[in-house]
């Protein structure tokens, strides 16, 4: 398992290169200038933080008390991911649109563009931190031959 140490690496190394990617695609996909898009990155980084944790409170506390346990099944699983990114998209939504000065169309359309983008660029950060800081326990051992042993 990871350190602590080595969470936080990850953590802190995905949320800035995240935003160094999404800030200036933003900008040039939806016509709106760095600085606000940076804004609305790193306000939505955080929010998503704060909702990740009151969010799988909240599901954790339903789930006991409809199944008696918090162990999650795929299908389970499956709902646990879409209703965290519809109440995620229903918080900012509306903050994009407010901040911005545009319509919940656009604000909506600029949510689902980065939503998109950060399932796809979780997977290829995931997989190339794991690439680039491996666990010992994922190391192949050594095979020596003993020929004629």
């Amino acid at each position: 398992m990871r350190t602590t140490g080595d969470r936080i690496r990850h953590t802190i190394s995905f949320e800035l290169i995240g935003l160094a990617l999404v800030v200036p695609f933003g900008a040039w996909a939806f016509g709106i200038p760095m600085t606000d898009i940076g804004v609305v990155g790193v306000a939505g980084a955080t929010i998503a933080t704060v909702w990740n944790y009151v969010y799988n409170l909240i599901f954790d506390i339903a789930m006991q008390r409809v199944t008696g346990g918090t162990r999650k099944s795929i299908p389970a699983r499956v709902l646990h991911a879409v209703l965290f990114e519809a109440g995620l998209m229903a918080i900012l939504t509306p903050f994009i649109a407010w901040y911005l000065g545009i319509g919940l169309l656009l604000a909506l359309t600029m949510d689902v563009a980065f939503a998109v983008f950060y399932v796809v660029y979780t997977f290829v950060f995931n997989w190339a931190y794991d690439l680039a800081f491996p666990l010992p326990a994922w190391q192949e051992p050594v095979r020596t031959s003993h020929v004629g042993a």
